[in-house]
């Protein structure tokens, strides 16, 4: 049976208040469990800093997703040995690289796919701003080459990077986000505008976005429960950032609890999730 993994960000547990206080790592993650998460996302490129974070998390009976940011092809070797020592449901690749033409991204691609491969260890390309796959029509360019791409999909960066017009945006502008959802394995979750990266998503004026967001990730679980295995796991990783990503008042304090949003999104994606488990088992049931 397919399964839905709902993890917290542990980027987006910083707090970055003008008081200056921060969660220490045990309530962070006794926070993430006492919520309910299924885990966390962590950075793996600090080999003792991940196995803080694991040692924890395996305490608590959840799982994990491991992050990073390799810069060259060889950086990713270090990376996947830490993934190998502890663990993780997958690897998620930011590509911190920016190429100026695609021919010179295939190295990079190749390079980092075949070492997962030799490894074991399942990778997803993230879709990110300031990334090789910043840009929408780039990032398009990209799976002509690798139609088999595994993708991340962050999708708040394309909204706000080509500012559709809407809601409701147009039907291309749908196509091009679809296209990029059905190379989508995971998810990170945060809600953009065409102006902002995140908005808070419990402002009642900001609900055209949060059910635009809903939509694509509608479509992208269907997609997703049509390419995977019998027995897949799908993991949507809430990731509500701190300042910049959250917006700031005058006296530089989030605008909304980006904690308690991060709660309302993950029980937002369970009840999507159940809901398209429920069509289609009524939709067997009626065949």
């Amino acid at each position: 049976m397919q399964k839905l993994l709902v993890y917290q960000s542990m980027w987006a547990m910083e707090r970055r208040q003008p008081d200056g206080m921060e969660w220490s790592l045990e309530e962070k993650l006794k926070m993430i469990r006492d919520a309910g998460f299924d885990g966390a996302g962590v950075r793996f490129f600090d080999f003792e800093q991940a196995k803080a974070h694991v040692t924890i998390l395996k305490d608590y009976g959840l799982t994990w997703q491991a992050q990073c940011y390799p810069q060259s092809v060889d950086d990713l070797k270090p990376i996947l040995d830490n993934v190998l020592k502890l663990g993780a449901d997958h690897l998620n690749l930011q590509p911190d690289v920016r190429p100026y033409r695609i021919e010179e991204c295939i190295p990079y691609i190749e390079g980092w796919r075949r070492l997962a491969k030799e490894a074991g260890i399942r990778m997803h390309i993230e879709t990110h701003r300031d990334r090789m796959t910043t840009d929408l029509f780039f990032t398009l360019h990209l799976l002509d080459c690798f139609p088999d791409l595994r993708l991340t999909g962050d999708i708040s960066h394309y909204l706000v990077g080509r500012e559709f017009a809407g809601p409701p945006i147009s039907d291309e502008n749908h196509r091009l986000m679809h296209r990029i959802l059905d190379n989508c394995w995971g998810f990170h979750g945060r809600v953009a505008s065409r102006e902002q990266v995140q908005v808070p998503i419990s402002f009642a004026h900001h609900k055209p976005w949060v059910d635009l967001f809903m939509g694509w990730w509608e479509y992208g679980f269907r997609s997703w429960r049509k390419r995977a295995p019998k027995d897949g796991v799908l993991t949507f990783l809430c990731e509500l950032g701190p300042k910049p990503y959250a917006i700031t008042d005058r006296n530089d304090v989030d605008l909304s609890d980006r904690w308690e949003e991060a709660k309302m999104m993950k029980d937002m994606i369970r009840a999507l999730w159940k809901r398209i488990e429920a069509e289609e088992v009524g939709a067997k049931a009626a065949e």
